[in-house]
């Protein structure tokens, strides 16, 4: 099999989870195992512990009575009474001093097989001669001398016990439920592994399709987990990049319309004048000169939204008044102002500073005041207030009638974006004028909005950060 198969996320997946879940399951098997059989074998040697002492009183006491080990030694259905007392379990007959049963019954545990009675010599009365060597031995004290001893062998040392067979009993049974564990995390691993990288690659497609180009494809998101918010997120990110194709295209198709409108009748005039339609004279050149700047400026404009995105716009910053690039902008303007029949009203604060190129602040207001001329109409009113809040100063820029729709004015500072009827071609603009202010405005970290105006007409709101620092370069 190919190295890269191994290499899948299904099989990572399988084996982490299926491997883990084995893992601690076999952990698990071995530490319960051990732990359960030192219980229990710590267990049986107490019990063991217990018996024996009650045992060892029984034969002290019989010794006490009877002056010897005669009557233990030479009764083994005494003796088999004596343990079958110290487990707990019904007598056969005899007891101390009483008669022996007709009919000895052997001990139906094990621990008849491991008991073993030596007296004060250690020498073997009662017992198997070959587990003498590895018993343990146990004094039967009587009025404070040593008699004899019960001795015993411990229960490990007795492999065909019950108990041992019961361990083993038990370490099949866990060792199954282990195998059954194992097997269970297997599947499970699979099956999880299955189903994560089969919503992978629903993912997984979908990317393909956007490299190639199919902006339209849309996953069907299930669920609130993160794989189903990624889905999410990736048909937003479609969405996002089909908007962009969309506008790029019709950013290309209007910037081509914008500059054949000019070239177009640069071309006219000049053929006009090489046929000798037109005479060669000082309004010929200033036509051609007209449109030349028409066209120079379109370019400077488009070149101007083109550093922006790059971020390769500069800007020299500097506290500067904010009241004071507006007046620089209006003054030379104003008797055009009245000539053109329009009221200009300003209310301005003086002590109002930002940090700004105060060259490109007075290109947004040159704009704003050109944006107003073209579309306002004469006898007409713009008016001009300026306001500070906690952190930021605020322009707003108002003219009266027409007015923009409200489903319009969120696309205003859309490059090369028209407004149907007011904003036309014939009014001289090219629809980038707004669009250059926002870009300009953002670059100082303002804001710059549009909504209706109380005159009738247009309100554009400049937002920009107060001065409260020291100098800076931006």
């Amino acid at each position: 099999m190919d190295r890269t198969q191994f290499d899948r996320l299904y099989v990572k997946l399988f084996a982490a989870i299926g491997g883990a879940i084995a893992v601690l399951t076999l952990a698990a098997y071995l530490v319960f195992s051990w732990s359960f059989e030192r219980g229990f074998v710590g267990y049986l040697h107490r019990a063991d512990e217990a018996r024996l002492e009650v045992m060892v009183q029984r034969l002290a006491e019989g010794y006490a009575k009877q002056g010897g080990w005669g009557w233990v030694v030479n009764d083994r259905e005494r003796w088999i009474d004596l343990s079958r007392e110290a487990l707990g379990l019904p007598r056969s007959g005899a007891a101390d001093g009483a008669e022996p049963a007709s009919s000895p019954r052997a001990l139906p545990l094990t621990i008849d097989r491991r008991l073993m009675l030596f007296d004060s010599d250690r020498k073997q009365l009662v017992g198997r001669p070959e587990a003498a060597p590895r018993a343990l031995l146990k004094p039967i004290v009587v009025r404070g001398g040593t008699v004899g001893y019960l001795g015993y062998v411990p229960r490990p040392e007795l492999v065909e016990s019950v108990e041992r067979v019961y361990l083993q009993r038990q370490h099949f049974a866990f060792g199954s439920i282990a195998i059954g564990m194992i097997a269970a995390a297997l599947l499970l691993g699979a099956g999880l592994a299955h189903w994560l990288t089969r919503r992978i690659r629903v993912l997984a497609r979908g990317a393909n399709s956007l490299m190639q180009g199919d902006y339209q494809v849309r996953l069907n998101p299930q669920g609130h987990d993160e794989l189903s918010q990624l889905a999410r997120d990736f048909n937003a990110l479609a969405e996002t990049l089909a908007a962009s194709r969309a506008a790029r295209q019709q950013w290309i198709a209007d910037i081509a319309h914008e500059l054949r409108t000019p070239l177009s009748v640069l071309r006219a005039e000049i053929e006009s004048l090489q046929d000798g339609v037109r005479p060669l004279d000082q309004t010929s050149i200033a036509s051609l000169a007209s449109e030349a700047a028409r066209l120079a400026r379109l370019v400077e404009d488009l070149h101007t939204l083109s550093m922006s995105d790059l971020g390769a716009l500069s800007y020299h910053k500097e506290p500067t008044s904010l009241a004071e690039v507006v007046e620089d902008v209006l003054d030379p303007q104003r008797r055009a102002i009245e000539a053109r029949g329009f009221t200009l009203e300003t209310r301005l604060t003086e002590d109002a500073l930002v940090l700004a190129d105060a060259s490109r602040l007075s290109q947004v207001f040159a704009n704003l005041l050109q944006n107003s001329l073209r579309y306002t109409d004469a006898p007409g009113k713009i008016a001009i207030s300026m306001r500070r809040d906690a952190d930021r100063v605020r322009v707003e820029w108002q003219d009266s009638a027409p007015g923009v729709a409200a489903e319009e004015l969120a696309r205003l500072t859309d490059r090369l974006y028209r407004v149907e009827g007011s904003r036309n071609r014939a009014s001289g603009g090219s629809g980038l004028g707004l669009a250059i202010a926002s870009a300009i405005v953002e670059g100082h970290g303002g804001t710059l909005t549009a909504r209706a105006s109380a005159l009738g007409g247009l309100t554009i709101e400049v937002a920009l950060p107060l001065y409260k620092g020291t100098h800076g370069h931006g």
